[in-house]
């Protein structure tokens, strides 16, 4: 597979030599804001908001948690790095980004501002995913969970004194994300097998947790990596379409190309459910919260008729 657009145009030209010199004043800035704010020592900094949600709730008032990508209204795939980025990444306690080639600016960052105290977790790693396979890691069931268990023991190793709170927050974590899991076990029960489709493999790891069969890959991943669909690719879809041989089509309603708005017009016109998912967290919720939506929006879609 080729490498997932975010990192297409993430690293603007000198960002990362000017990374490589930021190190040392983001460490005295830091420990001069701690002193005059009284902030928490410590801070991570997540490339993905839904990343930074987990950390807030597992570091709770004990670090200052930040997100690179958080606009739910923007492209990631367009993201370009910024000198506020670099300056983030180097005076960071804890950072945590996706890996699976979602997110490679990270990686060349943090190779330009070495630290020896800062602890990197990449989510593709704590999943044992090597990079070629779908990147869109947080909605695997399994990934949350992972970071949340990888993150509580980063921050007691860093921070031994507040131990004890960082394992009562992982456990209401956990609790909170119980009915996530259940809710997964739920519909797969239901809805097994079931075919569906999508205008690009976003949601793919959390459909296949779910049982359902994803037809029109190869589409998917060319429209991902910015490249065009074969003309055989996209016979197959609109016949898809045309046949109601999908129960759902699911699309990223954050970014789009016009061969994927127009088959999204056609499943539309032909009466198929469509479900949105996005690349960022919406404001206003937790990760449980959204994934919960997303799925009771799945839910409704494949309750319909079938075709």
């Amino acid at each position: 597979m080729a490498v997932h657009r975010v990192g297409r145009r993430a690293i603007l030209p000198g960002l990362v030599a000017m990374a490589a010199g930021l190190t040392g004043r983001a460490s005295a800035g830091q420990a001069s804001a701690g002193q005059a704010d009284a902030e928490p020592a410590l801070r991570i900094v997540a490339a993905e908001n839904f990343y930074a949600d987990v950390a807030r709730q597992i570091a709770g008032p004990d670090a200052v948690v930040s997100a690179i990508l958080s606009n739910p209204d923007s492209d990631p795939h367009m993201f370009e790095a910024s000198p506020s980025v670099a300056r983030a990444l180097a005076g960071a306690s804890i950072v945590i980004a996706n890996g699976a080639d979602y997110d490679p600016w990270m990686a060349k960052l943090l190779a330009a501002s070495p630290a020896a105290q800062r602890r990197s977790l990449v989510v593709a790693g704590l999943l044992h995913r090597a990079p070629g396979g779908n990147p869109h890691l947080w909605y695997d069931p399994a990934a949350l969970p992972a970071l949340a268990v990888a993150l509580t023991g980063a921050l007691s190793a860093m921070d031994p004194g507040n131990a004890a709170a960082y394992a009562a927050r992982l456990a209401a974590f956990q609790a909170g994300f119980a009915p996530v899991v259940a809710r997964v076990a739920a519909l797969r029960a239901k809805f097994a097998g079931v075919p569906v489709t999508a205008t690009e493999p976003v949601f793919g790891p959390m459909a296949a947790a779910l049982g359902l069969a994803m037809r029109n890959e190869r589409f998917q991943l060319a429209v991902m990596n910015g490249t065009e669909p074969a003309a055989s690719d996209v016979m197959a879809f609109e016949r898809d379409i045309k046949q109601r041989a999908v129960r759902v089509l699911f699309y990223n309603s954050q970014a789009s190309d016009p061969s994927a708005q127009r088959l999204l017009a056609m499943a539309q016109a032909a009466h198929i459910p469509v479900v949105g998912v996005t690349e960022t967290q919406p404001a206003g919720t937790t990760v449980q919260g959204w994934l919960l939506s997303t799925l009771d929006a799945v839910a409704q879609a494949l309750s319909g008729p079938a075709s």
